[in-house]
């Protein structure tokens, strides 16, 4: 374990699992006198002190720093808005007092005079905690003034320092982080695949993912790393170009993370029997793991490439503009942003293509290839009159995708029920607005009226909605749409054909009523919350939005349109 002063000097979660003095991480593999890998039995296995495991030790781990007078601070990733006295509310980028981490959900903290809950998952510790004393929201305001001017008087010495800190942090994280994924892999994988009898090929690749392909990448990637510090001036180390060269390859975390709900599911189904308890809590002892929960250590790939452009942003608010560095932290903290970004719209999307496929099986009638042949994301939806060029009007119910828009009839009768009618190809139409009055291609009076053309054929169809407010949504969502497909293909999202495929399987064996309970939100399950200390109110019953998946931003929400969707199908949820 690391010397507490190395702890002070280090603050992220996982530079609190150090497993050598020098930052570095211990072999722990398992080897017999000649050097060999010993394999081990289930019976060995579960020989064992068959302990539960103790999830969050990271925060048991702070809270000794704080029970021996050290003083903790957060920098808040995202508002925290609330209207509970209990819990402490405030903006991205203030900074909390942390007075105590009992609990793997909640923390109390201080911002000014006022102390209360917060969520754990909203918050980063300070890689430099001795830099908050000047910018800290709980200093008293005739301070504050004195702190400002101090801090924007920095020496070069102190900024090179602070930079220096920031390099060891992120070389430190990495080598414990390879520690973690080596762990995973030689302590969990390998001693799950000699145990056909316990679990199939299938169940495996569920629970870990592409962890392994992970574990490779990672491993070249600290090579390249070690290359790049300057282990006796580490604020002079050139680390940029190992993100930039390496930013492509960061790619394969898509999967995993995508994966990961599946894997929580799959994991918590077999963790419901002891015998699987006992043999996963024995692999880690005989590993020689810290004191985590299998799921714990399953996240770490998933909080890793969001801790990237955090630690990027850290790094350049230290880093000069004279640093020869500079120009290359900058590109990487904007590359791995974009990767992190790319990950949670992939994430995203295959949450929407799901929900897409059941919309298409509750369609009457359906004809022609299925909307996820083309289409990934809801954009509007709504009831339209539609006038073609004979002066026939039509009142229908529109669906906008990406690259096409589909059309259905509600049922005479059920008006809960569609029919398939057509769809229009976007990516050859244009819009345009038509003011109120009289339509000389139409001859008709019209109002809140606009017209799709068709470059290729000419054909013009002429829409009208019922409100003012509604040609405007309307309007507002065709320009949404081309945008939508423009930073798609600049983003270079994609959706696998077996990934639509298995998307579309999925809804068809649910509307049959022989899939039940399928859950897409793509949460981890929480443990139930506990009071900790009478002396403070109880914990919040709520459990916080882990913000897994997202960067520095509010999550983006659930689109409106689905509740439409649900009132007009027989399709339930």
């Amino acid at each position: 374990m690391v010397a507490r002063g190395e702890m002070a000097r280090f603050w992220s979660l996982e530079s609190l699992h150090m497993v050598s003095a020098d930052g570095g991480a211990e072999s722990s593999a398992l080897v017999d006198d000649n050097g060999s890998e010993e394999d081990y039995s289930y019976e060995e296995l579960c020989q064992a002190n068959p302990r539960y495991l103790h999830p969050g030790g990271e925060q048991l781990a702070i809270n000794e720093l704080i029970s021996d007078g050290s003083v903790v601070y957060a920098e808040a990733l995202w508002d925290h808005v609330t209207m509970d006295d209990q819990e402490l509310a405030f903006k991205a980028g203030e900074v909390i007092h942390v007075l105590e981490a009992s609990n793997k959900d909640w923390w109390w903290g201080r911002i000014r005079d006022r102390e209360a809950w917060f969520p754990a998952s909203f918050v980063r510790l300070r890689v430099n905690q001795e830099d908050v004393s000047e910018n800290s929201c709980s200093f008293h305001e005739e301070d504050h003034d004195m702190a400002v001017s101090k801090s924007r008087h920095k020496n070069a010495e102190n900024m090179d320092q602070m930079r220096a800190n920031v390099v060891r942090e992120i070389m430190d994280t990495e080598r414990v982080y390879i520690k973690h994924l080596k762990d995973i892999c030689e302590g969990y994988i390998k001693q799950c695949r000699k145990h056909t009898s316990m679990f199939t090929e299938g169940q495996l690749n569920t629970i870990f993912g592409n962890i392994e392909d992970i574990y490779k990448f990672q491993k070249n990637f600290l090579k390249d790393l070690e290359k790049k510090h300057n282990k006796d001036e580490p604020h002079l180390s050139e680390i940029g170009d190992c993100f930039l060269n390496n930013q492509d390859g960061f790619s394969i975390y898509s999967e995993y993370c995508n994966n990961h709900p599946n894997a929580c599911s799959e994991l918590s189904n077999l963790m419901k029997q002891g015998k699987y308890r006992h043999f996963f809590e024995a692999c880690r002892l005989l590993q020689q793991m810290i004191d985590i929960a299998i799921d714990g250590f399953l996240l770490t790939p998933v909080q890793k490439i969001c801790k990237y452009p955090l630690q990027l942003a850290e790094l350049l608010k230290y880093t000069t503009q004279e640093h020869s560095d500079y120009s290359k932290i900058k590109e990487a903290y904007e590359a791995m942003k974009n990767v992190a970004c790319l990950i949670n719209e992939r994430k995203r999307r295959l949450e929407s293509i799901d929900k897409i496929a059941r919309w298409q099986v509750s369609i009457v009638g359906w004809e022609g290839q299925d909307i996820l042949a083309r289409s990934s994301e809801l954009i509007h939806s709504g009831e339209l009159t539609m006038i073609i060029k004979q002066g026939k009007s039509q009142q229908r119910t529109f669906f906008l995708f990406d690259h096409q828009m589909v059309f259905c009839k509600k049922d005479l009768l059920r008006r809960d029920i569609l029919y398939y009618k057509g769809r229009i190809d976007m990516d050859e139409m244009e819009f345009a607005d038509v003011e109120d009055g009289k339509d000389r291609d139409f001859n008709l009076n019209i109002k809140n009226a606009f017209k799709v053309m068709n470059r290729l054929t000419d054909e013009v169809n002429l829409f009208c909605a019922k409100k003012q407010e509604d040609k405007q949504r309307w309007i507002q969502a065709f320009l949404d749409e081309r945008k939508r497909v423009q930073d798609d293909k600049a983003m270079g999202m994609e959706i696998s054909e077996d990934q639509k495929k298995q998307a579309m399987h999925n809804a068809k064996k649910s509307r049959q009523g022989k899939m039940k309970g399928v859950s897409y939100s793509g949460v981890p399950s929480h443990q139930n919350l506990h009071p900790i200390h009478q002396r403070h109110i109880t914990v919040p019953t709520s459990i916080p939005q882990q913000q897994v998946f997202a960067l520095a931003e509010p999550k983006r929400k659930n689109s409106p349109f689905w509740s439409t969707i649900t009132k007009l199908t027989p399709f339930k949820k």
